[in-house]
């Protein structure tokens, strides 16, 4: 008698298979036909151009759109899910990390790990097994801090650490992160890419969206392309042929060709005033006054130059734009700042505007936006006498003015009554530019203006900033991408602690070189 021959081996089931997946909000079809298939122990990357849909698909799979208010079918581990809320999903071991991390500043590390999920017996809370178990998960992620420290006290870098063990206190099997490292350094960004690396080895999947595609190719096994709400393709970046032009051929559906325009480098009258000059200028931390946030900084912006800030987190560049800018942060700021050869006093925000000088903040929902009022109010917000006439404003001029800006800037709207918190990032990003562009300065300062958006967005808003320059205007450009000031940028000062280490020509610059000065101890 023959023994039987076993049969091929069975197809491992995927931890995860969205299936068709169609989600509507009035008057626009955010997703159609989404299909989505995550293999267990996968890091599984979905990228996509803002408002391709991303965000919108993993609300659908961790239940903040709730079973019912779409279309299709989740199969979690085989088996059909209908979620009614986040809790339900994360009960199914399904955890969603947002961009704006959800941990209460003024609790503790450990309570915020188990925030709503607390040891508690008969409604009293067991502090010792709390600590004891937060202290465990710490070590896990890698985090060296008490379990009792306040989490406004710890950086964003560690914040992201804390928000992963609080899924791994729900016992997570599918770990969603919703771009992870947007607001964190390249050293707190490696150290979190390595983390999602050994929560696979632990038999934990990961869904990542990112549009930092390096990262993506880096850590991800899979990448799933979306575009205008649909599935496009799913890529095997293991394959070695996936590469980041190719994810960005599949985002925007055509070879881009560069990543930044061509433009004509800077060939002004170095012997003219400069427009904006900033000379020895010193801000002390709000809290802790004598510590220097900016100790004895000096740069300069002419007119049609793009300028370069680089650094670290920490280094002050930020703390040195907002403390120009109407002294928007800091205490016992001393220095002087001259336009055009002139001095003058920036004390207050709208003293700054007045001098024609504007900051796009590089947190643009906190500062740069009223995410409740319309893209039509946004923009005449940063100039509401060039629209108002006795103190009142003219709407009709306003409508004018807005969609003028929605057409030259491709803001991707119906109307420019819509709200603006409904719009994608960087289509936000478009307004807070716009609202600027509008009051006509003279000089533009510009923290992460392309921070958290896609490619294409990204090129779009590099072109509106080479044509700020080539009209005469003054940019100066902070940036956490090293590429992006390389790309854009005429000379390229940099930081550390805040102090000014370096200041390269475009000539000369590289990454390594202004890396070697953004970590020099340099006084």
């Amino acid at each position: 008698m023959k023994t039987p021959t076993a049969g091929p081996p069975a197809a491992a089931v995927p931890v995860l298979e969205m299936r068709s997946i169609v989600k509507t909000f009035p008057g626009v079809k955010a997703l159609s036909d989404v299909s989505l298939t995550v293999a267990q122990g996968e890091v599984h990357a979905i990228c996509g151009e803002n408002g391709a849909g991303k965000s919108t698909l993993m609300k659908v799979l961790s239940g903040v759109h709730p079973h019912g208010s779409y279309e299709g079918e989740i199969r979690f581990r085989g088996e059909n899910c209908v979620f009614k809320d986040i809790r339900a999903s994360e009960a199914r071991g399904i955890v969603i990390i947002h961009q704006e991390l959800a941990l209460v500043p003024y609790l503790s590390i450990a309570e915020n790990i188990f925030l709503g999920n607390e040891h508690a017996t008969r409604g009293f809370i067991s502090w010792n097994e709390t600590l004891r178990h937060a202290a465990v998960l710490l070590d896990r992620v890698g985090l060296r801090e008490h379990p009792q420290t306040r989490v406004a006290d710890i950086g964003v870098g560690k914040q992201q650490l804390v928000e992963i063990a609080k899924a791994l206190s729900k016992k997570v099997e599918l770990l969603i992160l919703d771009e992870p490292t947007a607001a964190l350094n390249d050293e707190d960004s490696a150290k979190l890419l390595t983390l999602i690396k050994e929560l696979k080895g632990q038999g934990i999947s990961s869904i990542i969206i990112s549009h930092k595609l390096g990262e993506i190719t880096e850590v991800a096994d899979s990448v799933t392309v979306l575009r205008d709400g649909r599935t496009v393709e799913t890529l095997d970046v293991r394959s070695g042929s996936t590469t980041e032009d190719r994810i960005i051929r599949g985002m925007v559906g055509r070879d881009l060709d560069h990543r930044f325009p061509e433009r004509t480098p800077y060939e002004g009258d170095p012997g003219a005033h400069p427009a904006l000059e900033v000379r020895d200028w010193t801000v002390h931390h709000p809290i802790d006054q004598h510590r220097k946030v900016v100790d004895h900084v000096s740069v300069l912006a002419r007119r049609g130059e793009i300028v370069g800030i680089a650094g670290l987190m920490g280094a002050g560049r930020t703390e040195l734009a907002m403390s120009v800018f109407g002294r928007s942060y800091g205490r016992n700021i001393s220095g002087t700042v001259l336009k055009d050869g002139k001095e003058i006093r920036t004390r207050t925000v709208s003293e700054a505007v007045r001098h024609k000088i504007a900051y796009v903040t590089e947190d643009r929902k906190q500062y740069g936006l009223n995410l409740i009022d319309t893209i039509g109010r946004n923009i005449s917000l940063g100039a509401l006498d060039k629209v108002s006439r006795r103190g009142i404003v003219d709407e009709h001029e306003e409508t004018r003015v807005a969609e003028s800006y929605r057409t030259s800037m491709n803001i991707k709207t119906p109307t420019v009554f819509e709200q603006v918190g409904r719009l994608s990032g960087g289509n936000q990003q478009k307004v807070v530019l716009g609202k600027w562009i509008f009051a006509g300065p003279d000089v533009l300062i510009l923290d992460e203006p392309t921070r958290g958006i896609d490619v294409g967005a990204k090129y779009e808003i590099y072109s509106v900033i080479d044509r700020l320059a080539a009209q005469g205007k003054a940019v100066v450009l902070i940036s956490s991408e090293l590429p992006e000031l390389l790309g854009m940028c005429d000379r390229i000062y940099t930081m550390a602690a805040g102090r000014l280490t370096g200041e390269v020509p475009r000539a000369q610059a590289t990454q390594e070189v202004l890396m070697r000065h953004m970590t020099s101890d340099k006084r």
